[in-house]
């Protein structure tokens, strides 16, 4: 029987070509994740453009206000059904582990990218499950609220003192929304080789033993186990 698996998730293997290179994501996966980051793009443009008269100007890319506000809730549907599916794909691995107290108490380690002062890591690290549970949690309440603003569908779901902290609170998440969605970009870039992960669907060895050392142990015990 197999050992219980706290790393890898399905689709997660060793390519055996020379460079070693590692399947870290599945082609649906892939297309899940680009799914909701277009989504969201899509959403701080339409949201901002209502956010302060200042910023309406970005109405012109949808065409004009009414299209924007349109097609800013669908759009919101659409990516908080999106990104449900990475949550079930993903959650089990982002959770808390040991090892990323220990990270995070190595945090000038981790920003002087000095990796051999950190803990072995499994296929997350603490600032990705970060920025996972963040994404969750704001995603809810933004899919939440939004549904208590949107009239044309909903229109006496609730009163209107209520329609207007849920609008004050919508805009304080869509805010948090675009901190956390500008800090998974650069974590992206900054950490070289992170980005092709989400294009091409692999990692070279090199990269998952630097950065992501327990996850890589896991899936060369599997591939053994396999022969």
């Amino acid at each position: 029987m197999d050992r219980e698996r706290h790393y890898t998730a399905p689709g997660d293997r060793i390519v055996r070509e020379r460079p070693v290179v590692v399947a870290r994501y599945r082609g649906f996966t892939r297309a899940n994740h680009w799914i909701t980051a277009g989504c969201a793009v899509i959403l701080l443009l339409s949201g901002f453009a209502f956010f302060h008269p200042s910023l309406y100007w970005l109405t012109w890319l949808f065409g004009n206000g009414q299209f924007a506000r349109w097609l800013h809730p669908i759009v919101g549907v659409v990516m908080a059904l999106s990104f449900l599916g990475l949550f079930v794909q993903m959650w089990r691995l982002n959770l808390p582990r040991r090892e990323d107290a220990v990270w995070v108490g190595h945090i000038k380690d981790v920003v002087k990218s000095n990796e051999e002062a950190l803990p072995e890591l499994g296929k997350y690290n603490a600032g990705q499950k970060l920025v996972f549970w963040g994404m969750a949690g704001l995603i809810a309440v933004l899919l939440v609220t939004g549904v208590m603003m949107w009239e044309e569908f909903f229109p006496d779901l609730v009163s209107i003192p209520v329609r207007r902290v849920a609008l004050l609170v919508h805009a304080t998440c869509a805010v948090l929304m675009l901190l956390l969605f500008v800090l998974h970009v650069y974590a992206a870039i900054w950490t070289r080789g992170t980005f092709r992960a989400m294009t091409r669907g692999t990692v070279t060895g090199g990269w998952a033993w630097r950065h992501h050392r327990k996850w890589l142990r896991e899936l060369v015990a599997r591939d053994v186990e396999r022969r």
